[in-house]
C-alpha cells in the first residue's frame, strides 16, 4: 500500500514540480494557502495543477493581512531590486513566519490522514533570502514537529525538501523531465494578468530558463534586459 504525504502547494514553479516528484512515491495530497497573497493568481494556479495530475487539493483560508509586515499581505508596493542584489538581506516580501504557519497546519492535516511525510518546494541556492527556506530551519522543525505531534512521537514527521540545493536551472530541467506543465503555474508576486518580470520572483524564473536552455511559455509584462538578449540569441539560432 503507497503511504500518505502531503504537499504544499503554491502554485510555483517550484512547489509545481515538488508535488510532480513526490507522486512517484506517495499517495499525495495537494496543501494550498490562500492567506490574503496579492497575487492570488497563484490560487487559481494550484487548483489547474491539482486537476492536470489527478491530485487531491486541501485549500487552508487564513488572513495573514491582520498580522501584515510584508508587501503580499499589505497594500505596500513590491520593490524592484536588481538581481546582483538578490538574496542579498530580507525583501520586503518576506512573510513573517510563514513556513512556521504553513508547515505546522500541514503537519496538523498530515495526522488526520495518516501521512508522516510533508514535501515543500524551498530553495536555498537561487532564492529570494527568507530565513525559513534554508536547511536549518528545516532541520530544527523537524524536531520541533516530531516532538510535538502524536504522529511524530509514534512513527516520527519528516520534512522533504527535494529542490532545497538545486539551482533554478536544475528545478527548470526536473520540471521538464517530470512533465510539469509550467505554462500552468504562476510565480509573479504582483497578481496582474501577466506576470511583471521584475520582482524577485520573475527575476529567478526567468534566470532559470535561461540556465536549462529553455523558454518560459507564460506570459509577461516585459522581460528583464538579460532575458531579452537570451531570447534575441534563441532566435538566431533558429534561422
Amino acid at each position: 500500500m503507497t503511504e500518505n504525504a502531503v504537499s504544499l502547494l503554491s502554485g510555483g514553479m517550484d512547489s509545481s514540480t515538488v508535488l510532480a516528484y513526490s507522486r512517484l512515491s506517495y499517495d499525495v495530497t495537494a496543501i494550498t494557502f490562500d492567506y490574503g497573497q496579492r497575487h492570488r493568481k497563484e490560487i487559481e494556479s494550484s487548483a489547474l495543477l491539482c486537476r492536470h495530475f489527478g491530485v487531491e487539493q486541501k485549500v487552508i483560508r487564513l488572513d495573514l493581512r491582520q498580522i501584515g509586515g510584508s508587501s503580499l499581505t499589505s497594500e505596500e508596493k513590491v520593490s524592484r531590486r536588481s538581481f546582483s542584489d538578490i538574496g542579498r538581506g530580507i525583501p520586503d516580501t518576506y512573510v513573517p513566519s510563514r513556513n512556521i504557519i504553513f508547515l505546522s497546519i500541514a503537519a496538523a492535516y498530515a495526522e488526520t490522514i495518516g501521512a508522516r511525510t510533508l514535501f515543500i518546494g524551498a530553495n536555498s541556492v537561487d532564492y529570494s533570502g527568507y530565513p525559513d527556506c534554508r536547511p536549518e530551519f528545516f532541520d530544527s522543525f523537524q524536531k520541533a514537529l516530531s516532538l510535538g505531534t502524536k504522529i511524530g512521537n509514534e512513527r516520527g514527521i519528516v520534512i522533504k525538501v527535494p529542490l532545497q540545493s538545486m539551482s533554478k536551472g536544475d528545478i527548470v530541467r526536473l520540471a521538464e523531465k517530470l512533465k510539469v506543465p509550467l505554462s500552468l503555474t504562476w510565480s509573479c508576486y504582483n497578481g496582474r494578468e501577466k506576470a511583471c518580470g521584475e520582482c524577485d520572483s520573475c527575476q529567478l524564473r526567468l534566470k532559470g530558463f535561461m540556465d536549462a536552455g529553455s523558454i518560459d511559455p507564460i506570459r509577461y509584462e516585459r522581460y528583464p534586459r538579460e532575458y531579452r538578449a537570451y531570447l534575441a540569441e534563441k532566435n538566431k539560432k533558429i534561422r
